[in-house]
């Protein structure tokens, strides 16, 4: 599923605990999107792919390096030491994570029909690759209603709970985009 998708669905966990404060939110949020970072190498692959020595960072690396167990553990280990809520948001981060992996096990085969199995045991073993024989295409159609339902419920939580995920980017944004949902749908009236 695209990093859109893995966002909102962080998103949508981190609202399920009332009582995370906004850095406990956003560690529980990014941690379904973190796994994604092995697919930075895409960018040294593109710019060296015509070059004497191309790097293969995003081909060889792409869902192996942070699609795992032990790259988990170190998102969890992290989380547990910034948060306040220790055992709530690191629970909620594995969770959140874990999400991501089944959301690429469902939802991510490529566009030339290869699948990427998920190395899930690395770097404790090699042994377990996870695939699913029916796993749909990025841009199928339901990566796109899962994502859509998934920027309804975010802007639902939003106007009920007075706080949006531009929380996480600019506090002044969040007020302006929450006050613009509670003016046109107040809060309190029929959904």
């Amino acid at each position: 599923m695209s990093p859109i998708t893995h966002f909102f669905m962080g998103w949508a966990v981190a609202n399920s605990a009332p009582s995370l404060s906004k850095r406990e939110r956003a560690m529980v949020t990014w941690a379904s999107v973190v796994p994604d970072v092995d697919g930075l190498g895409i960018i040294a692959e593109r710019l060296t792919q015509n070059s004497p020595h191309p790097l293969a960072w995003w081909s060889d690396y792409h869902h192996v390096l942070g699609h795992n167990l032990g790259f988990a553990i170190g998102v969890a280990t992290l989380a547990a030491i910034f948060a306040k809520q220790r055992i709530k948001v690191t629970l909620l981060v594995l969770f959140s994570f874990h999400l991501h992996l089944l959301a690429d096990l469902v939802g991510a085969r490529g566009p030339d029909g290869d699948q990427w199995p998920i190395p899930y045991l690395l770097p404790f073993s090699n042994q377990v690759q996870l695939t699913w024989s029916g796993q749909w295409a990025l841009n199928a159609w339901p990566n796109l209603v899962i994502t859509t339902v998934l920027i309804g419920i975010a802007v639902l939580l939003a106007r009920r709970r007075g706080f949006s995920p531009l929380e996480m980017l600019s506090s002044k944004a969040d007020i302006v985009f929450v006050g613009a949902l509670r003016t046109r749908f107040p809060v309190g009236t029929a959904n």
